[in-house]
């Protein structure tokens, strides 16, 4: 299997798809503006405390007030308290952990209410964004996580992933990181630090150990709270961190700030295969250019087809998520009708494991399965969903069918699951039912080039059209686009769009912003 990684950088939002075998099976997008995201830490203060939760909420600056509960305070939360107060009482000189106070551990059934109180300043780490109508979820158990490492201030274990079997690797990576680890740290060894030596494993560290130190500083400065002190890394060095195996044959970019910052990070980690990045610098849309756009458009929405005819219906309610398994206008096999169960029920089990880890679905998902009456045949089922769940790294238990035919999945859920609306308001006519006449597009198209170049003086620039539209207008010996560079000069580039809907368009300078050229047009 054979892996790809595209990414999209637009000047308001970044998409990251990864393909297996030219097939879509992760999909990642967020905005370009600060937003909360899984491991930042702010430097916060406690707003409310709720003694019926044992748990306390936390203003870190967003809507909603973030959720602590006594138990993510974690053992050694006084020792961080204790370490906070010596680093505010002096903002010249930044004091040493080394020198910290370690505190007796936190007890496991104590309350929030006699250890902490409402304004009191604490560190927190954010481990769930904020879902549907609750806020983001908050431990006090900072983490610092690298490719091969996670470093866990004021925690003095060395543990290692329990991913690697062989005993007496465990021990020899146990060795090596107390030799190496500083007083007052502790560490997680994680799978792919298998077989990896002190040079790489202490570079590593090295780095970590200084987001540590930038972290406290920003604090040891903070002049207003809440404050975010410590940024995780960007989405696509974060999910390259968690996915880079040796299988990459390639990851496209096509942003030079985003290309430079991905060639960096594989050349920390992976010298070796450096050349696999590549800046995308082609005319057409990258995820047109790899056939994404496609996928992305019929992957999502309520509806999925998948081989012969059969599909899923996905329904996402507040509790959990119901999947419905349905044959559609397949022809019956010939071996009859448990057979044809067995093969659309298997299809349908390929193509929910790639759903899952598509729209990062996560909490319950209730499978409705078509009926089998043979044992075997459920049992077959349950192990061909096992195995296509094993290249999901979320955290996930699935139990058997059920005896109403329900297969039970539990997946971990860290952030809101992806939705890609495929259903939208039409930009043609603005939802009013009504457009003008097609025949006249290519005029408008003429009168808002004409606008730009004569009265905005925009000499250069792209016109992304649909592609059946960009096809008309390059047709012919003398193409209707050659006449517009013939009367308007050749600054014009006429782009084919997948994204577009048909009579859309979009204009763009040179460096890629968009120019506003819409206007909505009232049908009578």
């Amino acid at each position: 299997m054979t892996s790809e990684l595209v990414v999209d950088v637009q000047p308001k939002e970044i998409s990251i798809a990864l393909m297996e075998d030219k097939k879509l099976v992760e999909f990642q997008k967020e905005g370009r503006e600060p937003s909360f995201s899984v491991g930042n830490i702010y430097f916060g203060r406690i707003k409310k405390l709720m003694p019926g939760l044992n748990a306390c909420f936390v203003d870190v600056g967003f809507g909603k007030d973030a959720f602590l509960h006594y138990l993510d305070l974690g053992p050694q939360f006084r020792s961080y308290q204790k370490y906070l107060k010596q680093v505010l009482s002096d903002k010249k000189k930044l004091y040493p952990i080394e020198k910290a106070t370690v505190m007796p551990d936190m007890e496991k059934d104590g309350t929030v209410a006699t250890n902490l109180q409402v304004g009191q300043e604490v560190m927190v780490q954010v481990v769930k964004e904020p879902i549907s109508t609750k806020g983001p979820r908050l431990t006090c158990e900072l983490s610092f996580a690298g490719r091969y490492l996670v470093l866990i201030p004021f925690n003095e274990k060395v543990s290692v992933s329990s991913k690697i079997k062989s005993s007496e690797e465990r021990i020899r990576l146990k060795q090596l990181m107390r030799s190496i680890l500083p007083k007052h740290f502790g560490v997680i060894v994680r799978t792919v630090a298998e077989g990896k030596h002190v040079p790489e494993l202490h570079a590593e560290l090295m780095v970590l150990l200084k987001h540590w130190e930038e972290t406290i500083t920003k604090v040891q400065k903070a002049t207003s709270l809440p404050k975010l002190v410590y940024e995780e890394t960007s989405r696509t060095v974060g999910l390259l961190r968690d996915l880079f195996n040796p299988s990459y044959e390639n990851i496209y970019v096509n942003d030079e700030t985003v290309f430079n910052e991905v060639k960096d990070y594989v050349t920390l980690i992976a010298p070796d295969r450096v050349d696999i990045v590549k800046q995308y610098k082609g005319e057409l849309p990258i995820f047109d250019n790899f056939a994404i756009t496609k996928q992305i458009k019929s992957s999502f929405g309520k509806t999925i087809s998948y081989k012969h005819g059969a599909y899923l219906i996905i329904e996402h309610t507040e509790a959990l998520h119901v999947v419905d398994v349905n044959s559609g206008n397949r022809s019956k096999s010939e071996n009859g009708q448990e057979a044809n169960a067995l093969d659309v029920n298997l299809g349908a089990a390929d193509e929910l494991a790639r759903q899952l880890r598509l729209r990062d679905m996560g909490g319950i998902i209730v499978v409705d399965f078509i009926d089998m009456n043979l044992a075997e045949n459920r049992q077959k089922l349950y192990e061909r969903m096992c195995q296509n769940m094993q290249q999901d790294r979320a955290k996930h238990n699935i139990l058997p069918l059920s005896k109403f035919g329900l297969m039970q999945i539990t997946r971990q859920r860290v952030r809101p699951a992806m939705s890609v609306n495929t259903a939208e308001v039409c930009p043609v006519c603005f939802g009013k039912g009504s457009i003008q006449p097609s025949i006249l597009f290519t005029d408008t198209l003429e009168s808002k080039i004409d606008y730009l170049v004569n009265k905005l003086e925009v000499k250069k620039f792209k016109l992304h059209i649909h592609p059946y539209v960009a096809a008309y207008v390059n047709q012919g010996f003398i193409s209707l686009k050659r006449k517009w560079q013939m009367k308007f000069g050749f600054g014009i580039k006429v782009i084919p769009n997948q994204k577009l809907a048909l009579l859309q368009y979009e204009f763009y300078d040179m460096n890629g912003e968009e120019i506003d050229m819409k206007e909505e047009i009232e049908i009578k």
